[in-house]
Protein backbone atom coordinates (compact mmCIF):
# COMPACT_ATOMS: atom_id res chain seq x y z
CA UNK A 1 0.00 0.00 0.00
CA UNK A 2 0.77 3.54 -0.52
CA UNK A 3 2.44 5.81 2.34
CA UNK A 4 0.36 8.34 1.28
CA UNK A 5 -2.80 6.08 0.55
CA UNK A 6 -2.39 4.78 4.24
CA UNK A 7 -1.59 8.12 5.47
CA UNK A 8 -4.53 9.08 4.50
CA UNK A 9 -6.68 6.70 5.62
CA UNK A 10 -5.42 6.98 9.18
CA UNK A 11 -6.44 10.57 8.83
CA UNK A 12 -9.76 10.21 7.89
CA UNK A 13 -10.19 7.78 10.56
CA UNK A 14 -8.25 9.95 13.49
CA UNK A 15 -11.44 12.53 11.74
CA UNK A 16 -14.10 11.01 12.19
CA UNK A 17 -13.45 9.72 15.94
CA UNK A 18 -13.02 13.72 16.78
CA UNK A 19 -16.41 14.36 15.71
CA UNK A 20 -17.98 10.89 17.25
CA UNK A 21 -15.46 12.78 20.61
CA UNK A 22 -17.36 16.26 20.13
CA UNK A 23 -21.18 14.62 19.68
CA UNK A 24 -19.92 12.40 22.95
CA UNK A 25 -18.97 15.62 24.54
CA UNK A 26 -22.13 17.76 24.11
CA UNK A 27 -24.19 14.87 24.91
CA UNK A 28 -22.27 14.16 28.31
CA UNK A 29 -22.44 18.05 29.25
CA UNK A 30 -25.81 18.47 27.98
CA UNK A 31 -26.76 15.24 30.67
CA UNK A 32 -25.13 16.79 33.13
CA UNK A 33 -26.94 20.21 32.58
CA UNK A 34 -30.07 18.38 32.40
CA UNK A 35 -29.62 16.67 35.76
CA UNK A 36 -28.51 19.08 37.41
CA UNK A 37 -31.20 21.43 36.68
CA UNK A 38 -33.75 18.86 37.45
CA UNK A 39 -32.17 18.07 40.94
CA UNK A 40 -32.14 22.13 41.42
CA UNK A 41 -35.67 22.20 40.49
CA UNK A 42 -37.21 19.45 42.70
CA UNK A 43 -35.32 20.14 45.48
CA UNK A 44 -36.10 24.28 45.47
CA UNK A 45 -39.92 22.95 45.20
CA UNK A 46 -39.72 21.21 48.43
CA UNK A 47 -38.91 24.73 50.09
CA UNK A 48 -36.61 22.93 52.67
CA UNK A 49 -33.83 25.12 54.74
CA UNK A 50 -31.31 24.67 57.10
CA UNK A 51 -31.07 25.83 60.42
CA UNK A 52 -29.70 29.42 61.09
CA UNK A 53 -26.71 29.99 62.36
CA UNK A 54 -25.82 29.78 66.26
CA UNK A 55 -29.25 27.85 66.56
CA UNK A 56 -29.77 25.24 69.14
CA UNK A 57 -30.40 22.44 66.17
CA UNK A 58 -26.66 23.44 65.10
CA UNK A 59 -25.13 22.97 68.77
CA UNK A 60 -25.62 19.20 68.42
CA UNK A 61 -21.90 17.54 67.78
CA UNK A 62 -23.57 15.34 65.31
CA UNK A 63 -25.52 18.03 63.22
CA UNK A 64 -23.05 21.09 63.65
CA UNK A 65 -19.87 20.08 62.22
CA UNK A 66 -21.60 19.04 58.84
CA UNK A 67 -24.14 21.71 58.89
CA UNK A 68 -22.81 24.89 59.58
CA UNK A 69 -21.08 25.74 56.11
CA UNK A 70 -25.62 25.77 54.96
CA UNK A 71 -26.64 27.93 57.51
CA UNK A 72 -30.20 29.44 56.77
CA UNK A 73 -29.48 28.22 53.22
CA UNK A 74 -32.61 26.70 51.03
CA UNK A 75 -31.50 23.16 50.04
CA UNK A 76 -31.01 22.66 46.22
CA UNK A 77 -27.98 20.96 45.28
CA UNK A 78 -27.15 17.37 45.54
CA UNK A 79 -24.82 17.63 48.36
CA UNK A 80 -26.95 19.68 50.83
CA UNK A 81 -29.61 17.19 50.21
CA UNK A 82 -26.96 14.11 51.23
CA UNK A 83 -25.76 16.49 54.33
CA UNK A 84 -29.17 17.50 55.71
CA UNK A 85 -30.57 13.47 55.23
CA UNK A 86 -27.36 11.70 56.87
CA UNK A 87 -26.78 14.55 59.55
CA UNK A 88 -29.95 16.30 60.33
CA UNK A 89 -32.74 13.28 59.53
CA UNK A 90 -30.64 10.44 60.08
CA UNK A 91 -29.80 11.84 63.63
CA UNK A 92 -33.35 12.95 64.46
CA UNK A 93 -34.53 8.99 63.77
CA UNK A 94 -31.99 7.83 65.50
CA UNK A 95 -32.70 10.19 68.69
CA UNK A 96 -37.20 9.22 68.44
CA UNK A 97 -36.09 5.61 67.54
CA UNK A 98 -33.65 4.45 69.69
CA UNK A 99 -31.26 3.46 67.29
CA UNK A 100 -34.53 1.06 66.11
CA UNK A 101 -35.01 1.28 62.14
CA UNK A 102 -38.48 1.63 60.38
CA UNK A 103 -38.83 -1.80 59.97
CA UNK A 104 -38.10 -2.80 63.44
CA UNK A 105 -40.59 -0.14 65.02
CA UNK A 106 -43.04 -1.54 62.66
CA UNK A 107 -42.95 -5.22 63.62
CA UNK A 108 -43.14 -4.03 67.13
CA UNK A 109 -45.83 -2.09 66.42
CA UNK A 110 -47.36 -5.06 64.74
CA UNK A 111 -47.05 -7.62 67.86
CA UNK A 112 -48.50 -4.36 69.79
CA UNK A 113 -51.85 -3.25 68.15
CA UNK A 114 -52.94 -1.01 71.19
CA UNK A 115 -49.99 0.88 71.78
CA UNK A 116 -51.23 4.09 69.89
CA UNK A 117 -47.84 5.61 71.15
CA UNK A 118 -45.88 3.00 69.16
CA UNK A 119 -48.19 3.55 65.96
CA UNK A 120 -47.50 7.41 66.08
CA UNK A 121 -43.67 7.22 66.28
CA UNK A 122 -43.55 4.42 63.41
CA UNK A 123 -45.56 6.80 61.18
CA UNK A 124 -42.96 9.72 62.20
CA UNK A 125 -39.80 7.54 61.47
CA UNK A 126 -41.46 6.06 58.12
CA UNK A 127 -41.83 9.69 56.81
CA UNK A 128 -38.99 10.60 57.75
CA UNK A 129 -37.08 7.65 56.16
CA UNK A 130 -38.82 8.20 53.08
CA UNK A 131 -37.52 11.78 52.97
CA UNK A 132 -34.21 10.58 53.77
CA UNK A 133 -34.42 8.49 51.03
CA UNK A 134 -35.45 11.11 48.12
CA UNK A 135 -33.14 13.37 49.14
CA UNK A 136 -30.16 10.70 49.09
CA UNK A 137 -31.80 9.63 45.59
CA UNK A 138 -31.29 13.10 44.63
CA UNK A 139 -27.94 13.48 45.66
CA UNK A 140 -27.14 9.84 43.56
CA UNK A 141 -28.79 11.95 40.58
CA UNK A 142 -26.32 14.94 41.11
CA UNK A 143 -23.37 12.74 41.18
CA UNK A 144 -24.36 11.09 38.38
CA UNK A 145 -24.39 14.35 36.28
CA UNK A 146 -21.08 15.71 37.79
CA UNK A 147 -19.33 12.36 36.75
CA UNK A 148 -20.89 13.26 32.96
CA UNK A 149 -19.72 16.67 33.43
CA UNK A 150 -15.85 15.13 33.88
CA UNK A 151 -16.18 13.01 31.11
CA UNK A 152 -17.52 15.45 28.53
CA UNK A 153 -14.97 17.68 29.66
CA UNK A 154 -12.35 14.37 29.14
CA UNK A 155 -13.92 13.36 25.35
CA UNK A 156 -13.44 17.07 24.59
CA UNK A 157 -10.01 17.48 25.41
CA UNK A 158 -9.09 14.16 23.79
CA UNK A 159 -11.07 15.13 20.94
CA UNK A 160 -8.79 18.07 20.91
CA UNK A 161 -5.79 16.17 21.14
CA UNK A 162 -6.95 13.78 18.19
CA UNK A 163 -7.53 17.22 16.27
CA UNK A 164 -3.72 18.15 16.77
CA UNK A 165 -3.09 14.62 15.05
CA UNK A 166 -5.14 14.44 12.37
CA UNK A 167 -3.82 17.67 11.18
CA UNK A 168 -0.29 16.35 11.77
CA UNK A 169 -1.31 13.33 9.77
CA UNK A 170 -2.79 16.08 6.80
CA UNK A 171 0.82 17.49 6.68
CA UNK A 172 2.62 14.31 6.62
CA UNK A 173 0.74 12.49 3.55
CA UNK A 174 1.05 15.99 2.20
CA UNK A 175 4.66 15.71 2.73
CA UNK A 176 5.35 12.14 1.64
CA UNK A 177 6.57 10.95 -2.07
CA UNK A 178 3.30 9.83 -4.21
CA UNK A 179 5.49 6.20 -4.62
CA UNK A 180 7.05 5.71 -0.95
CA UNK A 181 5.49 2.32 0.33
CA UNK A 182 4.06 1.56 3.90
CA UNK A 183 6.80 -0.88 4.05
CA UNK A 184 9.67 -0.93 1.98
CA UNK A 185 11.10 -4.03 0.73
CA UNK A 186 14.65 -4.59 -0.47
CA UNK A 187 14.99 -6.11 -3.97
CA UNK A 188 16.87 -9.50 -3.62
CA UNK A 189 20.07 -9.66 -5.84
CA UNK A 190 19.24 -11.63 -9.19
CA UNK A 191 22.34 -12.44 -11.02
CA UNK A 192 25.58 -14.66 -10.17
CA UNK A 193 27.77 -11.24 -10.18
CA UNK A 194 25.32 -9.68 -7.66
CA UNK A 195 25.69 -12.56 -5.31
CA UNK A 196 29.19 -12.36 -5.73
CA UNK A 197 29.35 -8.94 -5.25
CA UNK A 198 26.96 -9.25 -2.38
CA UNK A 199 29.85 -11.51 -0.32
Amino acid sequence: MKRRTFDIILTWVGALLVVVLLIAGGLLVWGYSFTNTNVHNQLAAQQIYFPQAGSAQLANPEIGPYLNQYAGQQLTTGAQAAAYANHFIAVHIKEMSGGKTYAQLSAESLANPSDTQLHTLVETVFRGTTLRGLLLEAYAFSMIGTIALIAGIVSFATAFLMMILVALGYRHARKTPPDAEVLATSTAPTSEKELVGAH
